[in-house]
This record gives C-alpha cells, sequence and structure tokens, in this order.
C-alpha cells in the first residue's frame, strides 16, 4: 500500500498480465469499478476504483488494485480482498460476507462486495 498525496492505492495477488504470464492454466478476466466509500446519501462520499481479476473457469480470485481518498478505507478493503484469495474463496463467495456497515463508513454492500458483483456479471459465473 501507497499513500500518494491524498491518495491511497494498494494491491494484493496478481495483475491479470502476470496471471497470464503465470502458466497454471488460468484463464484471467479482469474487471473496473468504481463503487462509493460510503452512502451517497451521506456528506462526503468519494468513488473507490477497484480491479479485480479473476480466473473465469473457477471464480478464484487472483488479485485486486484500489485506489481511494486517504479516508475511504482502502487498507480495510484490500485485507477483505486478500483474505479471500488466500483461503481461495470465489469470488462471488466475497457478497456473502459479512463486512460492517454504517451510512458514514460503508454501504450495505460494502465497495469490495460492489466490485465482486460486477466481476461475476461480466463472467457470468455464480
Amino acid at each position: 500500500m501507497v499513500k500518494v498525496f491524498d491518495l491511497v492505492a494498494a494491491r494484493t495477488g496478481l495483475r491479470d498480465h502476470e496471471a497470464m504470464a503465470a502458466e497454471r492454466g488460468w484463464s484471467p478476466v479482469t474487471t473496473a469499478s468504481s463503487p462509493d466509500d460510503h452512502k451517497a446519501y451521506y456528506p462526503g462520499a468519494t468513488p473507490i476504483s477497484i480491479r479485480v481479476t479473476g480466473d473465469a473457469s473457477s471464480g478464484l480470485p487472483l488479485g485486486a488494485q484500489l485506489v481511494g481518498r486517504r479516508g475511504a478505507e482502502i487498507s480495510k478493503r484490500v485485507d477483505v480482498l486478500a483474505t479471500a484469495l488466500f483461503h481461495g474463496m470465489e469470488i462471488d463467495g466475497i457478497s456473502d460476507l459479512d463486512l460492517s456497515y454504517t451510512p458514514p463508513l460503508g454501504s450495505p454492500w460494502d465497495a469490495v462486495q460492489v466490485a465482486a458483483q460486477a466481476w461475476t456479471r461480466e463472467t457470468g459465473l455464480s
């Protein structure tokens, strides 16, 4: 994770070109989404750019990258994705996690869950 001015960038796992180069038989698919860090009706909501890379054959996560404003809890969110990756959780399973929620800090569907749902929709896996 790195802070650049008022932005925080974090990464876990592989990017799409690294997954392809790994020669493990993966079929990497990467999606990009920009969900808000908390409910938009609560003042100060900002988008988080999230790229999720997963194996289209198995639905397993291969990596993720996040960029957002300093107060957007990027470290919490990359930890969720790193945990899913480490434990071999399928990407669509991220939506089933019971993550903390309160309108000033998050949404009923956290930003990482919205990004996982976008990946699942694009690949057609569920």
